[in-house]
């Protein structure tokens, strides 16, 4: 390959600006595409009151790919604790303050990207004003990202099938752009229905991966979540991405097959969290698929909390990537 390869991530929240980060090391074009469906916390406060996209995952994702020293991050991810500002993020401030001084979102993604030195591309899915609405089980719909899972929990059903308002929600030309251009596409880890799905459920999105030529990874969660993820195997996040897509899209899935302290197992369990297994039923339906399973031990415990060891994530992309092209990704230096 004789251009830098291109590599597009999809989703938000922690999952997705994790990832990023194993992959910063890489001599590669690096594009995050953010959901814009978040309607909670400091992003829905400013969202109701400032009639802005919500920022939230948005200053994630140029966090872990920004050159910044640790006391800047640091700024970045204050929550302030009291006063009238209280709850509120510094970083989703600065970027609603950029967005006012430059005019729109993209001119202030750009310029923050700027000024916090980001090796690469932090997009938007869309422009548009976006909400997110579930059917459960029961018949009932959830109007709002951030109570989904709380309904899921209350009403004791679970997710039928998520949809996004307005039905015909425009993609960002950027996102389009970086998409076309990518080498290798990833969703996940991450919000199955609340992070990943208002990605995919854009319907230029999903046309544009669909028809794309890329290595197309999707990188399953290690813990279920209670509410939206509750009793799944692996299998499911590829059983519900054909139920509302009517395609498989993605052809490698990581898997974690690594195990969990009992500690720390034990107090995700008090959370009604367990671990996502892989069971021979799960084999049998990837293989129908045709998709490739990648197995190994992913889990990186932190401050006693389970995450993705996002170097070992990036090694794993690399072995896709040389095996799909066959050459290594450029260690950045």
């Amino acid at each position: 390959m004789k251009n830098k390869a291109t590599i597009t991530l999809l989703g938000g929240g922690t999952g997705q600006s994790n990832i990023l980060r194993g992959l910063k090391k890489f001599d590669v074009n690096l594009n995050s595409i953010v959901t814009m469906a978040d309607d909670g916390g400091s992003s829905g406060i400013l969202r109701q009151e400032m009639d802005i996209l919500p920022p939230g995952d948005l200053r994630n994702c140029i966090l872990a790919l920004s050159n910044i020293e640790p006391e800047m991050e640091k700024l970045f991810q204050y929550r302030f604790s009291k006063g009238s500002l209280k709850g509120q993020n510094f970083g989703n401030l600065f970027i609603a303050a950029m967005n006012e001084i430059h005019g729109d979102l993209r001119n202030a993604i750009a310029q923050t990207s700027k000024i916090l030195a980001v090796r690469g591309n932090v997009y938007p899915v869309t422009y548009d004003n976006i909400n997110l609405l579930a059917k459960l089980q029961n018949g009932n719909i959830v109007r709002g990202e951030s109570i989904v899972a709380k309904e899921c929990i209350n009403q004791k059903s679970a997710i039928d099938k998520i949809y996004i308002e307005p039905d015909n929600v425009s993609a960002s030309e950027d996102a389009i752009n970086a998409i076309r251009k990518s080498d290798v596409i990833i969703a996940g880890p991450g919000s199955l229905y609340t992070s990943i799905f208002p990605v995919l459920l854009i319907k230029e999105i999903a046309y544009e991966i669909k028809k794309s030529n890329a290595v197309k990874i999707f990188i399953t969660n290690i813990m279920t979540e209670h509410g939206e993820t509750d009793r799944f195997t692996s299998k499911d996040f590829a059983l519900e991405i054909v139920k509302n897509f009517n395609d498989h899209i993605f052809n490698y899935f990581i898997v974690n097959n690594g195990k969990i302290p009992d500690d720390i197992m034990l107090k995700y369990n008090k959370k009604d969290q367990n671990i996502i297994k892989f069971e021979d039923d799960d084999a049998n339906i990837f293989k129908k698929m045709g998709i490739t399973v990648i197995h190994e031990d992913m889990v990186k415990i932190k401050n006693r909390l389970i995450f993705h060891d996002n170097e070992k994530v990036a090694q794993i992309i690399n072995e896709i990537f040389k095996d799909r092209y066959n050459t290594n990704l450029e260690i950045f230096l």
